[in-house]
């Protein structure tokens, strides 16, 4: 479902992807770990589109998204890629159904279909309660489940998640990882997930190491 091909990136000289090769199966969960300064988050970037490779092949369900113009690309991150973030990136003007539904209001549907799914969504995780409530009103657990809820939003082909346990409690984040693997089974969802935390490393189909730019075998 994903694949990538001799990626590479430097900022300045700094040569921080060095020929990533890596294959990634649909409906897998794969977790990447190394320490800081590996290059996991600038891989899960150049894999989520929202940087570019300097060199190399990115292919995700079937499109090549590097060789789409740049109106094109938004509207396949929009449509095909979820995002999941350690501090959530919600708006916090407005509500968790609203947080939810922008996804798909940006790629232009219509506000009462999307009014539905964000609801079933956010219902699914447990936030019934919650939906009109404004992030300061949740806990780090509770906004952590609208930011799932908005990467599902647009049915994804794959979601990434940069360290998405890493500002929450043990409790919180056992229940967090817990999440995506029972998402996995409802709606064959694809994760690719940094992260230092060993627990959910180990709880993934596949564990990918990263250092010095590299993968490591």
């Amino acid at each position: 479902m994903l694949i990538a091909q001799g990626l590479t990136k430097k900022y300045g000289q700094l040569e921080v992807l060095k020929g990533i090769d890596l294959s990634i199966q649909q409906g897998e969960i794969v977790s990447i770990v190394g320490s800081s300064g590996a290059g996991k988050t600038t891989l899960l970037q150049l894999l989520g589109t929202l940087d570019k490779p300097d060199a190399g092949m990115l292919s995700l369900d079937g499109i090549q998204p590097f060789q789409l113009s740049s109106n094109e690309l938004a509207h396949f991150r929009n449509t095909k890629i979820g995002f999941i973030f350690q501090f959530h990136q919600l708006l916090p003007e407005f509500s968790a159904i609203e947080n939810v539904m922008f996804p798909a209001l940006i790629g232009g549907k219509n506000q009462s279909d999307a009014k539905t799914r964000a609801s079933q969504l956010l219902e699914r995780l447990g936030l019934k309660d919650r939906m009109n409530h404004q992030p300061m009103a949740l806990s780090g657990g509770e906004q952590q489940r609208v930011a799932v809820a908005r990467a599902l939003m647009n049915q994804p082909a794959v979601i990434f998640a940069d360290e998405p346990s890493g500002n929450l409690d043990s409790k919180n984040a056992a229940e967090l990882h817990q999440l995506f693997f029972d998402l996995r089974d409802e709606f064959g969802q694809t994760f690719v997930i940094v992260t230092h935390n060993n627990q959910l490393a180990e709880m993934a189909d596949r564990t990918i190491t990263m250092a010095d730019g590299l993968l490591v075998l």
